[in-house]
């Protein structure tokens, strides 16, 4: 139909050259005509829409109609109606009911507001009818015809003068008329290559005019006079200015005042959104800033008399001082009186567990072999439940909580409607092709970019079948499969073929043919004849997509191939203001139905989007290629992050590997070279890292029984987390076993076990503190969250108990062989160099007790470090509150995946965001009156009805996000039922009598209407016929005719029961601006949901509604973004959590120490609190996979604190200076050497991964967080114990002082016997000698 015609047929030839331009011959006055009856068809008008007659010259008086033509006029012209036998007209019956059914097209979309209809059928009522016709319009064009033997004259054009004040106020009266199918403005459809936005009133009338849009039968050329310029009118003549209706009053008819919707001035007064609130500031500074250098300045001030108070003290104390002011007895003498019951606890708890932990430790030694066959029993049969565990890839199941809210919503949406459906795109651009412009004969001149080209678009056209053309064979179907099996087909969903397959692209305003795209034709405007072709078309489509007819001599539809308009914001991006033909980017989207994973159409849809991407990758290194572009496809999301995974599973062993060999090397003690290979401890080094594997892999495996889903996180963290415990366990349990020397006639295993008792308490503390931690953050609502707690809770409880059991049997093995002097990997070979009797110290720990611990605890040196962490902590307070929220799309993909290349063009050449839909649940009667117009925005519906306060929110899209309103399938049905269109008819003939007659058919067919107007003009079905036409609605493909139907645009979106008729769900489509980070998809999800609420409350006023009845926004995005609405909440709760069993557990091991529980606490809280401001600098967002690294980092935070903590604790050293130093020395370089030199290694390994999420949310977030607990750990806590560490355990003094008592008198007794022995052997007594003593 877009072909223009070479060659015109004779007769039409004959007829142009016959036409004339000529004066008309009527007189211009008032009561005379210039036309009357038809003459038929228009013969010089080619591929006319609508099969309308043109009028034939007829000059003379009006004449007077009466009867049926009488009632016909007052039905189409109700203005022109001066009462029965008063009433005089320039038109017949037949010229009425053809302009009845010319009226009826475009009264389908402007009826919604009566007055504008009425105002539109005055201004063609009165050029065709009126009875003053010749003072209005001035013939300028006729043919000659032959109507039944009778010669006569056709009028083919004419000028109609019009006052500008009836032009312009009828414009107005329909400018904002909507359709709400699209969102958009009626008036887009009448104004030809205007679209809405350039649209006028001379534009308007211009396309009403123009028998080339193929609806006008003749042209018209409206001449609009201002008032004050009647001299332009020729002689005679008068420009019509007949009253005109505002769209905000009522009509003659009955019609009520149009919606807000359509006419502004209809508008309640509604006030805008206020501001937002600014952030709090002091005077002129941050807020959080100011209260930070306020608390930092009281901590300052509270150290300062702090240490004031302390030198005050020194003068006034008779105790003597060490160098470090700290008060020292140098008898450290303890009455029993003194002991406090904490200190009795302390002590009870200390001997209880090192007693305990001995007895242990010294069985499992002596049966390794036995205790590691048991073990590994153990772990077998929890490992078996691997083969039962789900690893879970979907990001909805990994970061939605199955009850949250979001998570409801979209299994409401897609039990209802089924999933969005699957979204497959291209984004082409051509960056180094130069503009050009373009003289167009009808829109002038006309910039275009070097991207809309000829060439361009037929290779876009080439891709685009080729992709369409894809077929595979599917066992699913066990069939050839194509598009057609999975695609999205909204106008024949039931059996579609491929173009019904619903493909977006900008060669479908040339319905995807290369025969319209190079179509060309010659066309005469104005006088000018120049040639037009596909750039014209292409113009006037992007501004009036929804034509079925462009007003250029090609003729050609702007529809697609699957019947439904093309939006050019979905054809073409990167423009401005609408000027779509400076577009930068082709957009091509394959839209394919959604399936659950368990339906079988699921692999084949996946299986389309694989040759898809394969198709698309292979056209990408085509060297002939002229594109730059980016694609995805619906898979590509899960795609590349599985494949991230396994290209960066090496990355992962490279680091275990370097983390092993760090340890094999680290734990030995190297005495001698000839010695290395005894002294090393390669075998206890794997022998640590199989215990890791084997507690994560017993945890995996009880879980995998127990049914809770893994997921890559789990994999790639909880490994990580368990070595880092674990390695400092070994460390501190080997380290102490070096370092101790074995006691006189004590064996090897008690050896062993006596060790174990002075450490296990100790890694007790942390491990059971980590357990606890993580099993109180399983009570997070984030499955990814959730099950990562609680894998982790049960793997570093089973590293505990493995350590305490296989790794002490391997320990006992490693000795037996290091003390027979065999070398460490071969255990046959001896060497004779026997073991120093003096156990090494290694390096670490020498330095630390020479060096590092006196400098760090110098007087200068702790005032410092206390003044340094506060500011610290105090900036990281403040860099807390500026830490953005969210996890943006593109960082979960690869650094080198083609999706990174997707989203930078998604941002930067998308002109409208996503599709959102308002939901409505069961519960509200739409069938009542009062129902839908709570629901509509036409006339009659309430001014705050649920589209109407859509439409309000569009109006500020900066702050509801969203950018075009809602669709309404309640208007739309409204609108279709409307006897005033074609739409609703009813079979009046034939075995279909009474059943619903599509606008498709015969008039004669169809002579009933559905319904019939009330004189009020509202026209609302009652629940009977809404019942009964809403499927007939549902079904009802649009057309030309009715474009009203409901198929396409609704029938996926009203869910009703089939026998009460009752609504069950139903959505409106809004779009959202476009959404380009976290933030603004996240602020998008609580705008929306925020005026769904409102819509909610109001709508259960209306009689009738349940009280649970919701309006809910949903969009696929919003089940992601959902967790950040609360995350900082849900952050806060799962880190005080985790806190709480640090401090708990403390206090509890060391025997109620509160003191210490309060600063190993105060030391987690400033890392955790460090971490976080840490990564507002790094630019580290907070969201789920952060929160999972900080509860981690919580773990972590344990090893490097609680290890310390206890060594102060338990120290009997005089001052708190010299336990700090013991400490630091003794489990500092324990810690240092296990926790951070083990993690260190294996984290800048992953900074060599390709995953973003990867080097980001593990390299650097654990680099950080492993940095910053080492320094807490290793500087700020002996520091921060040497000032308000809890005081030596007196009741520890007191046994210790009994037992040097009893040394003592041992000693004594020993000395006395020796020498009572000595003397008996000279043969003197005591008894003798005293006496002469004495003398």
């Amino acid at each position: 139909m877009g072909i223009h015609r070479k060659s015109w047929d004779s007769t039409v030839i004959l007829l142009t050259v016959a036409a004339c331009l000529v004066i008309s011959e009527a007189q211009h006055e008032p009561g005379f005509c210039s036309m009357y009856d038809e003459c038929g068809k228009n013969p010089t008008v080619v591929g006319s829409l609508l099969n309308s007659n043109i009028p034939c010259k007829n000059p003379g008086p009006a004449r007077q109609v009466v009867g049926a033509h009488y009632d016909r006029l007052k039905e189409v012209c109700p203005m022109l109606d001066k009462g029965k036998g008063q009433t005089f007209a320039c038109c017949s019956l037949q010229q009425l009911s053809s302009l009845q059914n010319s009226l009826t097209l475009s009264k389908a979309v402007l009826l919604r507001c009566p007055s504008c209809a009425y105002n539109f059928a005055h201004l063609h009522c009165v050029t065709t009818c009126s009875p003053n016709q010749s003072q209005t319009i001035n013939i300028t064009r006729t043919i000659p015809v032959n109507i039944s033997g009778t010669e006569k004259e056709a009028v083919v054009g004419y000028q109609a003068y019009l006052s500008t004040s009836f032009s312009n106020a009828s414009f107005n009266s329909c400018k904002n008329v909507r359709i709400p199918a699209t969102g958009g403005y009626a008036i887009a459809t009448m104004c030809g290559r205007y679209g809405a936005k350039l649209c006028t009133a001379q534009h308007w009338l211009d396309f009403q005019g123009d028998s080339s849009n193929g609806l006008a039968p003749l042209d018209i050329d409206f001449r609009l006079i201002p008032p004050q310029h009647s001299a332009e009118v020729p002689a005679g003549m008068v420009a019509y200015a007949g009253v005109v209706l505002g769209c905000n009053e009522t009509t003659p008819t009955g019609g009520e005042e149009c919606s807000c919707q359509d006419c502004e001035a209809s508008c309640p007064s509604v006030a805008p959104p206020g501001p937002l609130p600014d952030p709090m500031t002091i005077g002129n500074l941050d807020g959080v800033l100011v209260i930070c250098l306020i608390l930092f300045s009281i901590l300052v001030l509270l150290l300062l008399c702090y240490l004031i108070a302390k030198c005050n003290r020194r003068g006034k104390a008779k105790r003597s001082k060490d160098k470090n002011a700290n008060d020292v007895d140098q008898n450290q003498t303890v009455d029993p009186s003194d002991v406090t019951c904490t200190d009795r606890a302390s002590l009870a708890t200390q001997e209880f567990l090192g007693s305990l932990f001995q007895s242990w430790g010294t069985v499992m030694a002596r049966h390794p072999l036995k205790v590691i066959f048991a073990c590994l029993l153990v772990v077998v049969a929890f490992s078996t439940g691997m083969m039962n565990m789900n690893m879970t890839t979907d990001p909805v199941q990994l970061w939605s909580a199955p009850n949250s809210r979001a998570r409801r919503e979209k299994d409401f949406h897609d039990a209802h409607f089924a999933p969005f459906f699957r979204t497959n795109q291209l984004i082409l651009t051509a960056p180094d092709r130069p503009g050009y412009t373009y003289d167009s004969l009808l829109f002038g001149r006309t910039n275009f970019s070097g991207l809309i080209s000829k060439d361009l678009i037929l290779q876009l056209l080439e891709l685009q079948q080729r992709i369409q053309a894809i077929e595979f064979w599917s066992d699913e179907l066990n069939k050839t499969a194509s598009l057609k099996d999975v695609c999205y087909a909204p106008l024949n969903p039931n059996n579609p073929s491929l173009t019904d397959c619903a493909v977006n692209s900008l060669p479908q305003y040339f319905q995807n043919s290369i025969d319209n795209i190079n179509a060309k034709a010659n066309m005469t405007e104005l006088g000018v004849t120049k040639e037009v072709d596909w750039r014209d078309h292409f113009i006037y489509c992007v501004n009036s997509p929804l034509s079925f007819k462009d007003i250029t001599a090609l003729g050609m539809s702007c529809m697609s191939d699957y019947g439904g308009p093309v939006f050019p914001f979905l054809a073409v991006g990167g423009y401005g203001h609408e000027d779509f033909t400076t577009a930068k980017a082709f957009i091509l989207t394959f839209s394919l139905n959604n399936y659950p994973r368990t339906d079988p159409k699921f692999k084949v849809v996946e299986q389309w989007e694989s040759m898809f991407l394969q198709i698309v990758e292979e056209y990408q290194k085509d060297p002939n290629t002229n594109f730059t572009f980016a694609y995805m496809a619906e898979r590509s999301l899960e795609d590349e992050i599985n494949r991230t995974t396994m290209e960066d599973f090496p990355i992962f062993m490279i680091s275990y590997a370097v983390i092993f060999f760090y340890i094999a090397i680290a734990l030995g003690e190297y005495s001698s070279f000839k010695r290395i290979l005894v002294d090393s401890k390669i075998l206890v080094g794997l022998g640590g890292i199989l215990v890791v594997a084997c507690s994560v892999q017993a945890s995996m495996g009880f879980y995998g029984w127990v049914g809770i889903p893994s997921s890559l996180i789990i994999v790639q963290v909880v490994p990580f987390l368990v070595l880092a415990v674990g390695a400092d366990n070994i460390f501190i349990l080997v380290l102490e076993y070096q370092r101790d020397v074995r006691r006189p006639g004590e064996t090897r295993e008690e050896h062993i076990g006596r060790v174990l008792g002075n450490v296990a308490p100790s890694m007790l503390l942390c491990s059971l503190s980590e357990s606890v931690c993580f099993f109180l953050g399983a009570l997070s609502t984030m499955p990814a969250v959730k099950s990562f707690a609680l894998y982790a809770a049960l793997a570093v409880l089973m590293d505990f108990m493995l350590q305490m059991t296989a790794f002490v049997a391997l320990l006992s093995l490693d000795a037996r062989r290091q003390d027979g002097n065999r070398c460490d990997l071969a255990c046959c070979i001896r060497v004779k160099s026997q073991r120093p009797s003096k156990p090494s110290q290694g390096f670490l720990l020498p330095f630390m007790e020479k060096y590092y611990a006196p400098a760090l605890l110098s007087r200068i040196s702790r005032i410092v470090v206390m003044v340094l962490f506060i500011f610290m902590f105090c900036a990281s307070i403040f860099l807390t509150s500026q830490v953005k929220v969210g996890l943006d799309q593109e960082l979960a993909m690869p650094s080198d995946s083609y999706m990174l290349t997707y989203f930078e063009y998604l941002y930067k050449y998308f002109e409208v965001g996503v599709p959102t839909y308002f939901v409505t649940t069961k519960g509200f009667n739409f069938s009542s009156v009062a129902g839908m117009n709570a629901v509509c925005s036409s006339v009659g519906c309430d001014s705050f009805s649920l589209t109407q306060k859509i439409q309000y929110a569009t109006e500020y899209p900066e702050r509801s996000y969203l950018a075009i309103p809602a669709s309404s399938w309640v208007d739309d049905f409204i609108d279709w039922l409307n006897p005033g269109s074609r739409c609703c008819r009813l079979y009046t003939t034939g075995t279909s009598w009474g059943k619903f007659c599509p606008a498709s058919e015969s008039t004669f067919l169809c002579l009933r209407r559905c319904m019939s107007l009330p004189s009020s003009g509202i026209l609302r079905p009652d629940e009977a016929q809404f019942n009964k036409f809403l499927p007939s609605f549902l079904t009802n493909r649009p057309d030309l005719q009715c474009p009203k139907g409901g198929l396409g645009a609704y029938d996926t979106s009203v869910v009703y029961d089939k026998d009460t008729g009752e609504i069950l769900a139903s959505r409106f489509m809004a779009y959202h601006t476009p959404l380009k980070n976290s933030q603004e998809f996240t602020a998008a999800l609580l705008r929306a949901r925020e005026l769904a609420h409102n819509i909610t409350m109001s709508m259960r006023k209306i009689p009738g509604t349940a009280p649970d009845f919701e309006v809910f926004p949903y969009t696929v995005t919003y089940v992601y973004y959902e967790q950040y609405t609360n995350i900082v909440y849900e952050g806060l709760v799962n880190i005080s959590l985790c806190l709480l069993p640090t401090f708990v557990v403390c206090c509890i091991l060391l025997g109620m120490d509160m003191r210490s529980g309060l600063l190993n606490l105060l030391t987690i809280v400033m890392i955790t609190v460090d971490t976080v401001g840490v990564m507002t600098l790094w630019g580290i967002d907070y969201n789920a996979v952060s929160l999972i690294n900080l509860v981690t980092a919580v773990g972590i935070s344990v090893e490097f604190v609680s290890h310390t903590t206890r060594s102060f604790a338990l120290s009997t050293l005089p001052t708190k200076v010299e336990r700090a130093k013991e400490a630091t020395a003794k489990m500092g370089s324990a810690v240092f050497a296990g926790v951070a030199m083990t993690n260190l290694p294996g984290i800048i390994v992953l900074a060599f991964a390709k995953a973003q999420l990867i080097q980001i949310f593990f390299f650097r977030l654990n680099l950080v967080i492993t940095l910053l607990g080492m320094a807490h750990g290793l500087i700020f806590l002996p520091v921060l114990l040497s000032f308000f560490g809890p005081p030596v355990n007196k009741a520890v003094l007191l046994e210790l002082q009994k037992k040097k008592a009893k040394e003592t008198e041992y000693r004594n007794k020993a000395l006395y016997d020796n020498m009572s022995f000595e003397n008996n052997e000279n043969g003197i007594s005591l008894e003798t000698t005293t006496p002469s003593q004495n003398n």
